[in-house]
């Protein structure tokens, strides 16, 4: 009984091992610009056909080129990421420049004359909205 269930906990394992690395190969192969579709097409069939030794031939023969390609990815995505994290940290909030901000530049503007008080409330309503 424990022999049946080690088994078939093994059998598990190994089925879902093949489809991760089916999608891993599927999704390398199709983020990757310079494969034509053509050559797409001959790895998918070549991978119907005869799934094992196609996946062994495609991690050895394009092994490197997933993990580079795979790091470019990552790379890109951080930079994104950082670029998106400065932009929002410079104005201090996703929609513009900070509230209290604005509105302590409009009472700096109304101190100093350059506006009157309905265009100081204009400002606040605004910066508020």
């Amino acid at each position: 009984m424990t022999g049946n269930f080690l088994w078939s906990l093994l059998v598990f394992y190994f089925i879902f091992f093949y489809i991760m690395i089916l999608f891993r190969i599927i999704g390398d192969l199709f983020s990757d610009p310079d494969t034509s579709g053509v050559a797409k097409f001959g790895w998918i069939m070549f991978l119907l056909v005869l799934p094992y030794l196609s996946m062994l031939i495609y991690l050895i023969a394009r092994g490197r080129g997933m993990s580079e390609r795979a790091l470019a990815r990552a790379q890109a995505a951080q930079a994104d990421e950082q670029e998106y994290i400065r932009r929002v940290a410079a104005n201090g909030s996703g929609n513009g420049t900070d509230p209290a901000a604005q509105i302590a530049k409009g009472q700096e503007l109304l101190d100093s004359g350059a506006i009157t008080r309905q265009e100081f409330d204009g400002l606040k309503a605004k910066a508020l909205a």
